[in-house]
């Protein structure tokens, strides 16, 4: 067999899934994935090469004479990988360069560019003074007091794993978040500055979209669930005083609900080509491959208006393991488009049928009648020490790995299982034993099945994630429940 060589640069389901969609072209012959998972390996096609450094990366596709390398997550693009791509003379690597992740690295910026060319984003202001900030939330709460619906959103200015955005119920909330961020650098140096918004209320929308710094094609879109638990689950919620917290992400299911034709035509027109174009025209900067729009659709006067929460340089995870099952056409062909710079050239193909994905997240392990949790090392972390709940309350907080994985072999072959936390088991003499595969973070594993209705595929999904068992293992039972 002949054919082109893929590297996708990604260690979870979103990479996996980039994978499996390469591996679908005719055009390719055999895609690695780095650093990948367990799962990047049990794909036809597809291999785990387990190096994580960018340099490591480049020498890889130099000596295997790698065709196409595609990049995943956003702290590779703004750690530069494809700058040092480019330095090293390899100009077939599908990313934003350093530079452009601006839209994601600094969210201050970000809103003053949106600002500046008049995209729809709330109202905002942006500090690096702390205290400064704390003056203006106690004068913006004073001021609208009688307003219960005023409230702010407090967002670390860089990147922060998805997780630097806390939204504000009162003025309590959001000097606490100030703290958090601020103060307490809970997310390290993205908490250097912070950008304050406007709460808005309406209904959030991840918009997706390929560009090669002209041309603009909209992805289709999914239902995405962030909360961890469902309400079948809320009396777990005690263990996180009472809120059900935002993860990365719990499951969903595409074509979306709602989005329709005559709003992804007003998204496209109000804020993603005017920032790809002023992006271009402004700062200089040709933004290549994936953009992630977070929006709040709000309904002003009988319309749906959007508008701009974040930007990110990347494809949502668990979204692209929904989405990029249903696109047709064949995805080497739109990534060398994208490098040509001939998107135009292009048009997306999509499957109409519905695709749900369940992610499975590594729990709080409950102890069994008559365990010694004193001594048993997954609580408290280490021997002897005394047993620590808080220690094990499990994604998006503190959770358990190591855990075998069985029943993946059960699964009905009209789904789809992309690994996002796993690893394969080492035997005494520490080689890997490819018969055994181990649980290694939060989110471990996403289901994708496939129905010509949404329940057929809610129906079919939740059958066969009962099939996969690792201990301590949860997920929310309401993925496509209407």
């Amino acid at each position: 067999m002949g054919g082109a060589s893929v590297l996708v640069v990604d260690k979870g389901g979103r990479g996996n899934a980039i994978a499996w969609c390469f591996a679908r072209s005719p055009q390719v012959e055999r895609v690695y994935v780095a650093p990948g998972n367990a799962g990047s390996s049990l794909m036809e096609k597809c291999e785990q090469v387990p190096i994580k450094s960018i340099g490591e990366m480049v020498r890889f596709v130099e000596r295997r004479g790698v065709d196409l390398t595609f990049v995943g997550p956003e702290g590779y693009l703004s750690d530069g990988i494809v700058n040092r791509f480019h330095r090293a003379g390899l100009r077939r690597i599908v990313g934003p360069t350093r530079e452009a992740t601006i839209l994601e690295s600094s969210k201050c910026d970000t809103k003053d560019f949106l600002h500046e060319i008049g995209v729809p984003i709330p109202e905002y202001r942006n500090f690096s003074d702390v205290e400064e900030a704390r003056k203006y939330v106690r004068e913006f709460y004073e001021e609208h007091r009688d307003d219960p619906r005023a409230n702010l959103v407090v967002k670390a200015d860089g990147l922060a794993a998805g997780k630097g955005s806390i939204v504000c119920n009162s003025l309590e909330d959001a000097l606490y978040a100030l703290d958090l961020i601020m103060v307490k650098r809970f997310f390290g140096d993205a908490g250097r500055r912070v950008d304050i918004e406007r709460r808005l209320y309406g209904r959030e929308l991840m918009f997706f979209v390929l560009t090669d710094g002209r041309t603009v094609l909209p992805l289709e879109a999914a239902m995405d669930y962030k909360p961890a638990y469902d309400e079948w689950d809320i009396r777990i919620r005690r263990y996180w005083g009472g809120i059900n917290p935002n993860t990365g992400g719990m499951g969903g299911y595409s074509p979306h609900p709602w989005l329709d034709e005559g709003l992804r035509e007003k998204i496209m027109r109000r804020v993603v080509v005017p920032t790809v174009r002023k992006f271009r025209e402004l700062r200089g900067l040709e933004y290549r491959g994936v953009l992630y729009f977070g929006l709040m659709i709000c309904e002003e006067d009988g319309e749906q208006n959007p508008y701009v929460l974040e930007i990110n340089v990347r494809m949502g995870d668990p979204e692209a393991q929904v989405i990029l099952p249903r696109l047709e056409t064949d995805f080497y062909e739109v990534s060398e488009a994208i490098l040509e710079g001939r998107l135009n050239e292009v048009r997306l193909r999509w499957d109409p049928t519905y695709r749900l994905g369940i992610c499975a997240v590594s729990g709080r392990i409950v102890r069994s009648i008559g365990e010694d949790r004193g001594t048993d090392w997954f609580y408290g972390g280490g021997r002897g020490e005394e047993y620590d709940e808080r220690m094990n309350i499990g994604y998006p907080g503190p959770h358990i790995t190591s855990q075998p994985i069985t029943g993946l072999e059960e699964v009905d072959p009209r789904c789809i299982v992309f690994h996002n936390g796993t690893e394969f088991a080492r035997d005494e003499k520490g080689n890997i034993d490819r018969r055994r595969i181990l649980t290694s973070g939060g989110r471990v594993l996403t289901l994708v099945s496939r129905g010509e209705t949404l329940q057929e595929a809610r129906e079919l999904a939740y059958r066969e994630i009962r099939k996969i068992r690792f201990r301590n293992m949860r997920y929310r039972w309401d993925i496509g429940k209407t």
